[in-house]
């Protein structure tokens, strides 16, 4: 392990490993709660995700999320100890001690909440917990998802399921509960026998036992590609996200497959991209200094892995859709902003903690 006195924290892994690159020095994390990750503000992201689809049926609304609500104050202990010894940050520092306190998320609504879009320019801030302990979760560990806050407010669990022949992740709203069956059931994560390709439902029906209207039905919120690595371990991953697009109102289109050949794989293989919307995780730069790749997470990543990512859009680069990146052996932090909802981030942090045979 290997770090830097200035902007730079990195772990080699292998011959070319995949750095955390934490801040750079005109941005640190410090402040970076009011404002979304991205450098500079170019043109209303809103433009790059909008497809133009018929609005959903079943409107969601959004009284539930203050505008300034979900900018989430990531200042714990742990976070301002492990940035604390970073040069040139004293200007930043001084504003934040001056910033009046983040105001607190209220999630009224639990399931209303994890579903519905970041507000536009704000960043949701979130960390991960890995949990391990106990009879059988060193194969199949729970992973909890909390704002990245004081309150650590909960949202989301989710643990893979244990006889299935693929990749079954389930996630759910209750902590305590991660049944299949359940009333807190909010979605799952379902991979190819590979490991390298991942889909995420919402808790709608399977299309057998749709109703007439077809409103019943479980809607795909998105897919995750892994590009196969036959370099073995000699570079970063490479992900490709597919997301359904949004309409003028800035609400999801509704992808609700009739069957496997409709779903967002099928249409993104088959470039069939009505109402759908590419994104591809951020090519990290290969730093002489460190041998190591590195990537800018503004001070929320701080332990290089393999599983360290940005979603961007390949139209505007600069604007984070989402980053993921170890914090601690068992702790990550998971940030998303528009057009993402809480599920499709974590589902999607979830398909990186999957092994992956042909990718690595």
């Amino acid at each position: 392990i290997t770090l830097s006195s200035s902007t730079q924290c990195c772990v080699t892994m292998s011959p070319l490993s995949l750095a955390a690159a934490t801040s750079s020095d005109e941005e640190d994390d410090s402040d970076s709660s009011t404002k979304p990750i991205r450098s500079e503000k170019k043109k209303n992201p809103a433009s790059l995700f909008q497809t133009g689809g018929d609005p959903p049926k079943e409107k969601k609304s959004k009284k539930k999320v203050p505008p300034k609500g979900a900018e989430s104050e990531e200042e714990t202990p742990e976070t301002v100890q492990k940035n604390s010894n970073k040069k040139g940050k004293a200007k930043k520092s001084k504003k934040k001690e001056e910033r009046p306190p983040s105001p607190v998320i209220e999630v009224e609504n639990l399931e209303e909440f994890v579903l519905q879009p970041a507000p536009q320019g704000v960043t949701i801030k979130c960390r991960v917990t890995r949990d391990k302990k106990g009879m059988d979760r060193g194969l199949y560990p729970t992973y909890y998802l909390h704002l990245d806050n004081d309150k650590k407010v909960f949202l989301l669990a989710g643990r893979k399921r244990k006889k299935s022949k693929t990749s079954n992740y389930l996630i759910s709203i209750d902590p305590t509960d991660l049944s299949r069956g359940g009333e807190n059931f909010i979605g799952k994560l379902r991979s190819n026998l590979m490991g390298t390709r991942f889909t995420v439902f919402d808790n709608g029906a399977n299309p057998d036992r749709a109703n007439a209207d077809w409103s019943n039905v479980r809607q795909e919120l998105s897919a995750v590609v892994y590009e196969t690595n036959v370099l073995g371990f000699k570079g970063p991953r490479k992900m490709t996200v597919i997301i359904p697009g949004m309409n003028a109102d800035c609400e999801r289109v509704p992808i609700r497959p009739r069957n496997d050949n409709d779903g967002l794989l099928m249409r993104w293989q088959n470039r069939n991209m009505d109402n759908v919307i590419e994104l591809h995780n951020k090519a990290p730069v290969w730093n002489d200094e460190t041998q190591s790749y590195v990537l800018n997470f503004h001070g929320r990543v701080t332990h290089a892995s393999v599983k360290n990512f940005q979603i961007v859009h390949s139209s505007d680069p600069d604007y984070i859709v989402m980053q993921f990146g170890r914090v601690a052996d068992d702790a990550f932090t998971m940030d998303y902003n528009y057009p993402l909802c809480a599920v499709q981030a974590f589902a999607i942090a979830l398909s990186s903690f999957d092994g992956k045979l042909a990718c690595e």
